[in-house]
C-alpha cells in the first residue's frame, strides 16, 4: 500500500530469500514454524495503523465503562468457566482487535472491525518475525514496526511488566493445553527465553492447598504466583481436558490475562457496539434477536441486504459462534432454514454479522491480495492500554486465517512496516 516500498520489494524478491527467512525463524524460535508465513511483509501507512489502534482502544474503554454490557457478558460465560479472582475494576492485560479494509460510501479505504478479544496473541513471535523480515530482505531501519510510540526496548519492557507483574520469573508460568503440540509453540518458546518463565501444560499443574505448582526440569515442585494464561476454554471443552484442579475455585494466584476476559471482551461485544452506533463496527445482532424480529429490522435499516421469505439465503451475512477460535464454526451466507435449525436455547450463543468484503490491497506476483490487520495491545498493572504491534494475515480466499491459506504463495502470517 506504500507503493514505492511495495514495488522495490517485489522487484528484488528471490525465492531463496524466503527459504532463508524460514530457516532464520526456525532457528530463532528453536522449533519448526508449523503455520504458513507469508513471503512478504505489508507496508502500511502509519496513519492507518494509528486509526485502527485508536478505534480498538476506544471500543474497549467504552465496553469497560458500560455496566449493562459487562453484566450481560458475565452472564454469557459458560458453566464451569467463571473463574474466581477477578477484582472489581480489573482490566484485561491483553487485547487484540482485528480489522478488515473495505471501501466506504465515498470509495475510500476504511477499517471495519472483524472481532475484538481480550486474550493474548503471539507478541514475542511477532517481534521476531519483524526482525527476520528486516534482516533477510534488507529493510531499512527507518521503517517502524512498533505502535503507540514504542521502540523495541520499551516494547520488551512493557511486555515483561505485563506478564511478570511484581514476581520473579521462576514463579510465573505460561499455561496452555499441551503446549508442545500447539502451532503457537514458537511464541511460547520465545516468550520463555525472553522472560525466563516456564511453559507448562495446564493439565499438569499440581494443586496443594490453595496454591498451584509446576514441576521444573529437575522434577521439583515450584509454586506459581502468576499465570500467563494461553489456554482457551473452547479447546479445553473440545478436547475434553480433565484439569487436576477446579478452574473456578479461588486459588492463591494472580492471572496475567484473567480467564474471564476471554469472554468479557469477545465476539459477544460486537452486537452491543453495533447497536450503539459505532461506525467502525459492522451491523450485527445476536441470532435469537435476529430471528425474533428486532435484530432483523435493525440490520435491514443499517443497509444489510436481507431477502424475505422462509427460503431466504442471507448472502450478506456471516453466522458466528460467540466462543470459538481460529475461525471455527463460521458460516458464510446462511439460509433462514439453517438459522432456524439451531435450537432456541442455543441461539443466544451465536451472532449474525454483515459480511465484510475485504478490498485486495497488497500487490503480489499472484495478483492483489487481501490483508486482515490485528492490533496487539498490552495493559500492565498500574499502566494504560497500549497498542504495541500489528499482526497481518494475507489471503485470497473467504477466510483470512493461516489455516485457510495453506496451499497458496504470498499468503499467510505477516507483519506490518510503516514509514
Amino acid at each position: 500500500m506504500i507503493n514505492d516500498l511495495r514495488e522495490a520489494f517485489n522487484a528484488s524478491y528471490r525465492p531463496e530469500s524466503y527459504q532463508l527467512l524460514m530457516e532464520r525463524l526456525n532457528a530463532v524460535a528453536g522449533t519448526a514454524i508449523e503455520f504458513r508465513v507469508a513471503e512478504t511483509p505489508a507496508f502500511l501507512p502509519q496513519a492507518m495503523l494509528e486509526e485502527m489502534a485508536a478505534a480498538g482502544e476506544r471500543l474497549t474503554n467504552r465496553l469497560l465503562a458500560w455496566p449493562e454490557y459487562l453484566t450481560g457478558a458475565r452472564g454469557s460465560i459458560p458453566d464451569g468457566f467463571l473463574v474466581a479472582g477477578q477484582a472489581d475494576g480489573d482490566h484485561p492485560h491483553f487485547l487484540t482487535a482485528d480489522f478488515a479494509l473495505i471501501r466506504d460510501s465515498a470509495g475510500e479505504l476504511a477499517p471495519r472491525l472483524v472481532e475484538i478479544q481480550a486474550f493474548p496473541s503471539v507478541y514475542a513471535y511477532q517481534a521476531a518475525l519483524s526482525d527476520a523480515y528486516r534482516e533477510i530482505f534488507g529493510l531499512p531501519d527507518s521503517l517502524g514496526v512498533f505502535l503507540g510510540g514504542l521502540d523495541a526496548e520499551r516494547f520488551w519492557h512493557i511486555f515483561r511488566e505485563t506478564i511478570l507483574g511484581k514476581y520473579a520469573p521462576e514463579n510465573v508460568a505460561l499455561t496452555e493445553v499441551d503446549p508442545e503440540h500447539q502451532k503457537t509453540l514458537p511464541d511460547f518458546l520465545l516468550t520463555a527465553k525472553r522472560l525466563g518463565i516456564a511453559v507448562v501444560d495446564i493439565a499438569k499443574l499440581v494443586p496443594i492447598g490453595r496454591k498451584l505448582h509446576y514441576r521444573n526440569g529437575a522434577g521439583e515442585l515450584v509454586p506459581i504466583h502468576r499465570i500467563y494464561n494461553r489456554a482457551i476454554a473452547d479447546e479445553i471443552v473440545a478436547k475434553q481436558i480433565q484439569l487436576p484442579f477446579d478452574l473456578t475455585a479461588p486459588w492463591d494466584v494472580e492471572w496475567a490475562g484473567h480467564p474471564n476476559w476471554y469472554f468479557l471482551i469477545s465476539k459477544y461485544a460486537v452486537p452491543w457496539l453495533s447497536s450503539a452506533g459505532e461506525e467502525v463496527v459492522p451491523p450485527a445482532a445476536f441470532l435469537d434477536d435476529f430471528l425474533s424480529g428486532p435484530g432483523f429490522t435493525r440490520l435491514e435499516a443499517a443497509g444489510v441486504a436481507l431477502p424475505g421469505g422462509g427460503d431466504a439465503v442471507y448472502e450478506d451475512l456471516l453466522l458466528k459462534p460467540l466462543f470459538s477460535f481460529a475461525g471455527k464454526g463460521i458460516q458464510f451466507g446462511p439460509s433462514r432454514a439453517e438459522l432456524e435449525a439451531i435450537p432456541e436455547e442455543e441461539r443466544g450463543n451465536y451472532l449474525v454479522q454483515q459480511r465484510m468484503h475485504f478490498v485486495p490491497t497488497i500487490q503480489t506476483p499472484h495478483g492483489l491480495t487481501q490483508a486482515e490487520i490485528r492490533i496487539l495491545y498490552l495493559w500492565p498493572d498500574g499502566g494504560r492500554l497500549t497498542p504495541a504491534l500489528a499482526l497481518v494475515r494475507l489471503g485470497r480466499g473467504k477466510m483470512m486465517g493461516v489455516d485457510h491459506n495453506r496451499n497458496q504463495e504470498w499468503v499467510g502470517a505477516s507483519a506490518a512496516f510503516w514509514r
